[in-house]
């Protein structure tokens, strides 16, 4: 289990670089950074997949639940996140959409088998607490009632997000290679909404070029993997309350490329999601060893 919370932790480390490439990509709409990023990452897919040879679950034995929850869970999170940025405030609607870590750790206890205890909650509402820190630049944020339906769209993209983590750990039998067409068909989803609701603007040079293809193989592509391997075999409890790391990883990578300043907010909310992610994980780091069996002569 250590193995694979490491795995989908990765899957964090990698969401941090999403700021930083998508200031790197110019002015290209966010619906047609999807389709290029999901597209990318499916073509890594079937790369690897082909690799590996023939698959031992063909993806038309996959459940039709899987394929609903995946399909759903990577392309309408997106959706109803850009949204909600589209018809709220970016800090307010970025603040409701990062409740979906907490949401993980809160549902995980109405899975079988899961056990919820005081540190895991407490260690994710110190995330949560930092979290805010970082999107509201120190608390700089107010709800406005003219905004309630973006924040709702933004209610809704937490609950999608963290409702598709959650019950993929119910498919656990369900190949991880099957992220390949969930990324294919979010492609092609994304492709649909950047035609009915965007104008289209491509990337105008090569550094531009690169953080798109940068999005798909990690961020926006690569991560999944990663994180539907963890979610489902790994501790969820520990990678909901540690994806608050996130925000953080994704401030400080844009403070050393001097996109941003280092602030004490920003320094705070630095010791509450560390500290929180520690306070959550804090059964993995002290698991007692097992003592070696002694030998009688």
């Amino acid at each position: 289990m250590v193995r694979a919370t490491l795995i989908g932790f990765s899957a964090i480390l990698m969401w941090s670089l999403l700021a930083l490439f998508s200031s790197l990509s110019g002015q290209v709409p966010p619906f047609l950074l999807c389709t290029f990023s999901f597209a990318v990452a499916t073509l890594v897919g079937l790369a690897a997949t082909g690799r590996r040879g023939k698959p031992r679950t063909p993806a038309a034995k996959v459940p039709l639940m899987a394929w609903v929850v995946g399909v759903a869970g990577l392309f309408g999170y997106h959706f109803f996140y850009f949204s909600a940025v589209r018809n709220a405030p970016v800090v307010e609607a970025n603040l409701i959409n990062y409740l979906w870590p907490l949401l993980i750790v809160l549902g995980s206890a109405l899975m079988p088998g899961e056990g919820l205890r005081w540190h895991h909650v407490a260690g994710a509402l110190l995330g949560l607490a930092g979290t805010v820190l970082i999107v509201s630049n120190g608390g700089r944020f107010a709800f406005e009632p003219e905004y309630m339906f973006g924040y709702g769209i933004g209610v809704l993209a937490a609950f999608t997000w963290a409702s598709y983590s959650l019950i993929s750990r119910r498919f656990a039998q369900v190949p991880t290679r099957m992220v390949t067409w969930y990324c294919a068909a979010a492609a092609l989803l994304s492709l649909v909404c950047h035609i009915t609701l965007e104008e289209t603007v491509m990337p105008a040079n090569t550094v531009q070029w690169l953080a798109v293809f940068g999005m798909g193989l990690m961020p926006v592509g690569g991560a999944f993997f990663v994180w539907d391997y963890g979610v489902k075999h790994g501790n969820i409890q520990v990678l909901g309350a540690a994806s608050y790391a996130a925000p953080l990883l994704s401030t400080l990578l844009l403070i050393v490329f001097g996109i941003s300043a280092l602030t004490m907010p920003v320094a705070l909310a630095c010791l509450l999601i560390t500290g929180g992610a520690a306070l959550a994980s804090k059964d993995m780091i002290a698991r007692p060893r097992r003592k070696p069996p002694v030998t009688v002569i």
